[in-house]
């Protein structure tokens, strides 16, 4: 049998030789170099403590393996190089071991700045491991530093690039420490400074013992690694890559896909590379994972895309799941249709991203204000779904995929097992785009709970509600304190109403830094109106510039009520003050979740707003009346009115399992499923109108002012267009039912 695989080990020097000489390479299906620059020095003080750093895998290279995995060099590495080994386990170690001793003149991966590494002698003698080993960023001053031996031996400051460097760097440096420090003792002893002539034949001594470490390091510290045989098929060394990294410190499953689909001749990275900078305005670590996750969802309906992959013609053995199970079905049949469905995922995200961007929208005006990173997925697959269907479906859709966003933002629906959530959501969803199909459970969830939030727990920026709130506001249209204007958003980030300072002082448990107590601001706005004062000194200059109704009006729009208003003005302001603010701004937030998302107001305009509101009051209105007018008998309401209305429970019933069809069998609630037009003809019909003329005398009068109400409303809540004169009369026909029924605007 062929040895695939011999252990083996190789010196630290001969590992630094190696990587100068470009012998390593990255292939393709590899991640990027991520390590951290702590991560590095971490490695560094292990390495210089002759700690273990754990075992290679190596395959031994021949040209065309080198290019059927596009190899690429160690990050940093520049020059043509002699490639020999391919790297399958260890690249971050072995490109941190090159860019600390070799010091590379190239940034350090995801960052803008090159750094360099080093040891301080003085420290690492002394066995001060914990401060001995550091690194920063190559500044103009590190760069006189690095060029200036005589500095380094005065801080003692060993740069580990000497290690790296050939000839006789190394050595010389050693000599050159221990020579400047005999030159330090001798003119200590000349000018009769005993204490610094002691201090200095400590580093004399100590680059003695500095250099037979490094001799030792470098010599004789052994890195063990397993080599596999040239000659072993790609699919086989892919195979191996995989279930190493099925195990322990998993790859994420990009990189596991990668590996199974280089050896078909499709280039994952590259694709990614390509789409990375159509999806780079939202910084997420994983978009990479989502754009399959897309792909999964909208090919399987299920999230986890670890079976996209595909068998070559001719092959007999089933594909295996990167965990070795067996699969049979093949989800994606050849190159072409992998390419063809990564497209269309790469523009269902960007597309969803945009949306989610939009300040009329959904709010998310940066990617630190998604509610969820999570949620993009089944979001965008969502959004590509509602775009299959037929153009008049297509609005209801939209609406419907809003109210459940909304619905998952403020019931933390998506802080758990993500992968089954996307997949059981996608499929409720995208049956509740058919109007026969039952509402999601979660829709009913979210209209019983959101009262329930306590907002003034959620003090930290990045949570689904946190930001949930402030995306509300930036839909709101929250205006700015100073001009009036909607703020540019790229300028715009949340900041303390009461001031920070303030709340450490006079607040315990953090609770100054509630989303209660912050809103979106201009930094502009937060330097030079707010600063660090208290808002009975900041709103009074604001009422003096531009007139008390506009100040109020534009803290409106930032859910502060005339009530929360007069609170922030009282002098003095105290604790008992801010408990008073924050629990009116709770109110009115939770006033505005449900006005703009559970009654899904969001897409009308301010003015059409409170229309829909004063309607929807004169309904209920209209419904308490019939209700008392008829003292609870069924029977008064028309016979072809009540089987309507007794259907349309029952099909309210069959899509709601929440729903009890024995809740509504007595007049009052049957009447929350009535029209308009059906509460009309109930009080109209010749066997009730008796009972309501004293009150509304004339039945012509009371027609007109329905059809009035009617046209408003229709209108309103189908998204048509609402002319001056409908709307007058609408406004009108409001005033009417007020002053009939005895109910006047709140």
């Amino acid at each position: 049998m062929k040895d695939a695989q011999k252990p083996d080990h190789v010196s630290l020097n001969t590992l630094i030789n190696y990587l100068r000489d470009g012998r390593y390479v990255i292939p393709d299906f590899q991640r990027e170099f991520e390590w951290k620059p702590w991560d590095i020095r971490d490695l560094m003080r292990s390495i210089f403590l002759d700690y273990y750093i754990g075992s290679l895998l190596l395959w031994k290279g021949k040209s065309e393996n080198f290019a059927a995995l596009s190899c690429e060099p160690i990050y940093g590495y520049q020059g043509n190089g002699k490639p020999e080994y391919i790297v399958l386990d260890g690249q971050q170690r072995l490109t941190a071991i090159y860019y600390a001793f070799v010091s590379p003149d190239k940034p350090l991966q995801n960052r803008t700045s090159r750094f360099f590494y080093f040891v301080h002698v003085d420290k690492f003698m002394a066995d001060e491991h914990d401060e001995a080993f550091g690194y920063d960023r190559v500044t103009k001053r590190w760069s006189k530093v690095l060029a200036d031996k005589s500095v380094q031996f005065d801080t003692h400051l060993f740069p580990l690039s000497v290690i790296g460097a050939t000839g006789w760097e190394l050595p010389n440096w050693i000599q050159g420490y221990e020579a400047h420090w005999k030159a330090k003792k001798s003119e200590a002893e000349s000018a009769g400074d005993n204490e610094a002539a002691k201090a200095a034949q400590v580093h004399v001594e100590n680059a003695k013992g500095f250099g037979e470490h490094l001799q030792g390091i470098t010599g004789q510290y052994q890195i063990s690694y397993n080599e596999l045989d040239k000659d072993l098929e790609v699919d086989k060394v892919c195979d191996i890559f995989t279930q190493i990294n099925s195990r322990g410190v998993r790859l994420d499953v990009f990189d596991l896909v990668n590996a199974l689909l280089k050896p078909k001749g499709l280039q994952l990275k590259m694709m990614w590379r390509e789409a990375k900078a159509r999806l780079d305005d939202f910084e997420a670590e994983k978009m990479n994972v989502y754009i399959l996750q897309v792909m999964s969802i909208l090919r399987q309906s299920y999230c986890s895309p670890k079976y996209l992959y595909f068998m070559l013609p001719g092959q007999q053995k089933p594909v295996r799941d990167p965990d070795g199970t067996r699969r049979k079905e093949i989800l994606v049949p050849d190159i072409a249709d992998f390419e063809t469905r990564w497209k269309a995922s790469v523009e269902a995200l960007e597309s969803a991203l945009k949306v989610l961007r939009h300040p009329q929208e959904y709010g998310v005006v940066s990617s630190a204000f998604l509610p969820y990173v999570s949620i993009l997925p089944v979001f965008a697959s969502l959004r590509a779904q509602a775009k299959k269907l037929p153009p008049t479906h297509q609005l209801d859709a939209r609406r419907k995929l809003r109210h459940w966003y909304w619905g998952s933002v403020f019931t933390n629906r998506y802080s758990g097992s993500v992968e089954s959530m996307s997949a059981r959501d996608f499929l409720d969803v995208k049956a509740w785009f058919d109007d026969d199909a039952a509402e999601p459970p979660l829709i009913a969830e979210f209209a019983r709970r959101f009262r329930s939030l306590d907002l003034r727990k959620e003090t930290k920026r990045g949570t689904s509600v946190y930001n949930g709130v402030f995306n509300l506001l930036v839909l709101q249209g929250a205006r700015d304190w100073m001009t009036g204007d909607v703020p540019q958003y790229g300028d715009l980030d949340d900041h303390h109403i009461v001031p920070d300072a303030w709340g450490k002082k006079q607040l315990k448990n953090g609770i100054h830094g509630s989303i209660l107590n912050r809103t979106p601001l201009a930094q502009n706005t937060n330097r030079h109106v707010i600063r660090a004062r208290l808002p009975n000194q900041y709103l009074p200059e604001l009422i003096k510039a531009s007139g008390e109704g506009t100040v109020r009006a534009i803290l409106e729009s930032h859910f502060i009520s005339p009530i929360a208003f007069d609170i922030l003005l009282r002098d003095p302001f105290g604790p008992d003050d801010f408990e008073a603010f924050i629990a009116e701004r709770q109110r009115t937030i939770q006033d505005a979740i449900e006005n703009l998302l559970i009654k899904e107001r969001l897409d009308l305009s301010p003015q059409l707003r409170d229309l829909d509101i004063a309607t929807e009051r004169a309904e209920l209105n209209i419904r308490k009346c019939i209700d008392a007018a008829l003292k609870g008998d069924n029977a008064a309401v028309p016979s072809h009115v009540a089987q309507k209305v007794d259907e349309r429970i029952a099909r309210a019933v069959k899509k709601n399992a929440a729903l009890d069809a024995d809740n509504y069998q007595n007049l009052s609630a049957k009447l929350e499923y009535f029209d308009l037009r059906e509460l009309q003809e109930t009080i109209t019909s010749k066997v009730s109108w008796h009972q309501f003329e004293p009150r509304f005398l004339n039945k012509e009068t009371l027609i007109a002012k329905f059809d009035q109400l009617a046209e408003l409303r229709n209108g309103i809540r189908h998204s048509r267009a609402v002319s001056e004169v409908a709307r007058k009369e609408g406004e009108a026909a409001i005033i009417w039912f007020d002053k009939v029924l005895g109910t006047s605007t709140p």
